[in-house]
Formats: C-alpha cells, structure tokens, sequence
C-alpha cells in the first residue's frame, strides 16, 4: 500500500533494538538449504520460537539496544523505508482496531536490527516476525523480506510487509480478547486450534487492509492510500508463499497433520474473507470441518 506523502506518521512508538545480545553465535546447523528456510518460514506469524531446529544460532554479549526509529515524519519516509512503514502502518492498524475492541491497549513494536533476545526466543531475520504473548509485543526484521525474495523469487511489496505486520497484530487482539485463553493449542492438523488462530490472524489483516484507508493522522490526514489490485495479489501471493503446503513441497513432502499454518489456498481464502466481510467474519473458530 502507499502511504499518502503528507501524512504524519511520527510518534507511532515503535523502536529499534540491535545487535541485540551481541553477535549470532554458530550458524544454520544440519538443516542448510531450504531445510532451514522451511523452519524459518514455520515461525511466520507466530509467537512460537524455533531456533533451536536451526542447529547453532545463539546469542552472546553486550544487552539489547533500543532507539526510536529515525527519520521517520511522513508517508513519504514510509513510501521509502522498510522500517519507517512498518513503524508508520503500527499507527494506522492501531487506530483500526481501537475502533473494534473496547478497551484497546496497543502491543509494543520492535524494529529488530541483527537479532534481539525476548521472552519468546530469539528475535532475527532468522526466526521471521513473530508475536510474543508475555511480552505483548511484535518483532520484525526488516530484512526478512529480503530473505523470503532470495528464496522463493516472492519481492514482498509493500502491501505484503503490511500484512505481515497486521498479521502479527491480530494474534495481540488474540491476546487481549482472551481467543487464546478460548482456544489453547491443541497439537497440529488441518483443524488444529494453531491453524484456526493463524487463519483468524489472516482474517484480521484482511479486514484492516480493506479499511485501512479510513484510518487519518490528527490533521484528518489519511494514512494511506486504497490498495490497488496488483498490491491486493502481491499480499495474496505472500499468503499462498506461507502456506504449509507450499514450505512442505519445497521439500518433497506435504504432511497436513503436522501443519501449523493452513494451506496456501486457506490463507489467501480467510484474507480475503476479512477484506470483502470485515472482522465479524473472522470467527475460523466456529466453522467446524469448513475450515
């Protein structure tokens, strides 16, 4: 999406932290190769943490340190800079959903530069943007879009890094409305509480995306511009891009009982559920085996 140039989008809170803890220690173990970037895909959108399968990756010396996002004002900066739209469309989805939930408290957003520790593990382009429930916070490295590009030839434009973001932010309504107390995990599967949680969050951004627009800076401003179509199919084909079923084909084996995520054909389904019917059409809790 394109943020419109005079928007002011300063003050969003949102930080950067790096190196955080130091230099990464060892490297991708046994899993090189898509191996490894299946587990760095598995971590997508979750809070879960899945280093340890990277066979090395660790962590040592000085703390994290934090700062506020530079050179950040405008839609303008945020046309041209990863992080500054990613700080920018925190302000934007924030307003949505204070709009939804009553009460609205907004998660912190961390701009991870290099990798940073958390109460969920580790923080990188390794471990790709996640969301840790303890900390109620969403890290994301920016550079990961760049990862994702170099593997799967999928350029995340700037609609699929905000769906990433928004994403992310619909597992913190999770939190906060007690859907994750509602649902706990329940193992994997096609129509496992994990895969309905991942389509749901889906279904969040959807509904963002479609509204996003609306959104304004306190000048009345708006954020951002419609979406167009070719930005609607880049988010859809990030979505299809983290399917279960597409990362396990990579490696010659689709499994549905070990899916975490839903397939590539779910993912973009409960998108767009969300863009043409909104938030109330996101419950993938209540539809049984149509999941």
């Amino acid at each position: 999406m394109t943020f419109n140039s005079n928007a002011d989008v300063s003050g969003s809170g949102a930080t950067r932290r790096g190196p955080g803890g130091g230099a990464i220690v060892g490297g991708i173990g046994g899993l090189g190769g898509l191996g490894a970037i299946a587990v760095i895909l598995l971590q997508i959108f979750t809070g879960g943490d899945f280093t340890s399968l990277l066979g090395g990756v660790g962590t040592q010396g000085a703390p994290a340190q934090e700062t506020e996002i530079a050179n950040c004002t405008t839609g303008a900066d945020a046309n041209t800079n990863d992080a500054c739209r990613l700080a920018a469309g925190s302000k934007s989805i924030n307003q949505f959903w204070a709009g939804h939930v009553q009460g609205y408290r907004p998660p912190q957003l961390v701009i991870v530069d290099g990798q940073t520790p958390t109460a969920c593990g580790t923080a990188s382009n390794a471990t790709g943007p996640f969301y840790c429930p303890p900390e109620e916070t969403v890290y994301i490295d920016p550079t990961f879009f760049g990862v994702l590009e170099q593997q799967f030839g999928d350029e995340a434009g700037p609609l699929a890094q905000l769906y990433v973001l928004a994403h992310e932010y619909g597992h913190h309504i999770q939190q906060i409305t007690g859907i994750f107390d509602r649902y706990p995990s329940n193992g994997t599967g096609p129509l496992s509480n994990g895969v309905r949680a991942e389509l749901q969050a889906d279904c969040f951004a959807g509904a963002w995306v479609a509204d996003a627009a609306n959104t304004t800076d306190e000048n009345g401003v708006p954020f951002l511009q419609p979406p167009t179509e070719a930005q609607i199919r880049d988010a859809l084909e990030a979505a299809a891009t983290v399917g279960d079923d597409h990362i396990q084909a990579q490696s010659g084996r689709v499994n549905p009982e070990s899916w975490t995520h839903g397939s590539s054909e779910q993912r973009q389904r409960w998108f767009v559920t969300g863009y043409q019917s909104g938030v109330g059409a996101c419950d993938t809790f209540a539809v049984g085996r149509n999941l």
